[in-house]
């Protein structure tokens, strides 16, 4: 009897150790010297694969141990493909965790309103997040188009601006995805109705707010300047846009010249009526509520003020003192 109570005891105290060892095997740091180690998860790469990447890189010190943990925890089945940064020394537990959530290394990129589409490809392709070419290609994709329902045949307009944070593997469609997603969360049901409402489509309000994005210098004139649009069209006054001109052109020196606004471009409203065939930048939240509520204001022009404001006009007679006052040393154009 006495060798069988000593015997139990020896098993509950092993099995105590045992359980004692894993247990400090899976919460405390596998090492004390401090590093960080880069680690990169393929998507789609096996478990087994991933546990030897960490016990090369120095971040596990048992793959046997880490693996079976893994796997009573079900963690095995949850890794996420990413690149991941491991401030060493950690525990198995906060490794698992860090995967199994995804914590991993971000590119964080700030797309601002009014880029243009190229403007949006020059942009990731200086972060080092896409290949610019392989961007414009999978932009222009129909594929694209259909996926998301969109009338139009150019992804301009779509891309909403935002603070974005994508994994070092995305791939150019993956982020056309992702812009072209955050655009369909901000225009809401309720701006879908008022487009509804006020008779425009969603490519001629997304048009309509993309020139209004690059006509206000101001937060505040945002409706003042669709209202001016609005006006014209109800009028059916050409718009005479500068920016939309600009955007027709192949090679712009910088300088709008008179030749610019006899050019044959179907941008040019100038010699168009209407709105122009199709957005010329990505539009913010603001244009894009401006262009559905317009302020109730008669104007039918405005000129700059050169601080970034405009001033804004009911009648010609008006507008072309505001030109002589504000523009006297500039090329004397009517427009807008």
């Amino acid at each position: 009897m006495r060798y069988f109570l000593l015997t139990l005891l020896l098993i509950l105290f092993s099995a105590i150790l045992c359980f004692g060892f894993v247990l400090a095997f899976v919460f405390l740091p596998q090492q004390q010297q401090r590093e960080v180690v880069e680690v990169r998860v393929e998507r789609g790469e096996h478990f087994s694969s991933v546990v030897q990447s960490l016990k090369e890189r120095g971040v596990i010190r048992n793959e046997r141990l880490f693996s079976f943990w893994a796997r009573l925890s079900g963690a095995d089945k949850k890794i996420h493909w990413g690149l991941y940064r491991f401030e060493l020394p950690l525990s198995v537990q906060e490794i698992l965790d860090r995967m199994r959530l995804g914590k991993g290394v971000f590119y964080r990129v700030t797309i601002p309103e009014g880029l243009t589409l190229k403007e949006i490809a020059d942009l990731l392709g200086r972060e080092g997040i896409v290949k610019r070419d392989q961007f414009l290609v999978e932009a222009s994709n129909p594929e694209l188009f259909r996926q998301f329902g969109l009338e139009a045949k150019e992804i301009e307009g779509y891309l909403f601006p935002n603070t974005y944070y994508f994994t070092p593997f995305v791939t150019e469609r993956e982020i056309l995805v992702a812009m072209v997603e955050q655009f369909q969360r901000a225009f809401t049901p309720q701006l879908r109705r008022r487009s509804r409402e006020i008779g425009l489509n969603l490519k001629e309000v997304v048009t309509l707010a993309s020139l209004i994005e690059k006509e206000a210098g101001a937060e505040a004139e945002r409706p003042l300047v669709s209202a001016v649009f609005h006006n014209r069209l109800k009028q059916k006054m050409p718009l005479q846009s500068d920016p939309t001109v600009i955007y027709g052109l192949k090679n712009f020196s910088g300088d709008l010249t008179r030749k610019d606004l006899r050019s044959p471009s179907a941008y040019n409203t100038y010699r168009i009526q209407g709105l122009p065939p199709a957005p010329i930048c990505n539009p913010g939240l603001s244009s894009l509520k401006a262009a559905l509520y317009p302020a109730p204001v008669p104007y039918l022009y405005f000129v700059s003020k050169n601080d970034g404001t405009h001033l804004f006009s009911a009648s010609f007679k008006e507008h072309d003192q505001a030109v002589k006052t504000y523009q006297s040393k500039r090329r004397p154009l009517t427009r807008p």
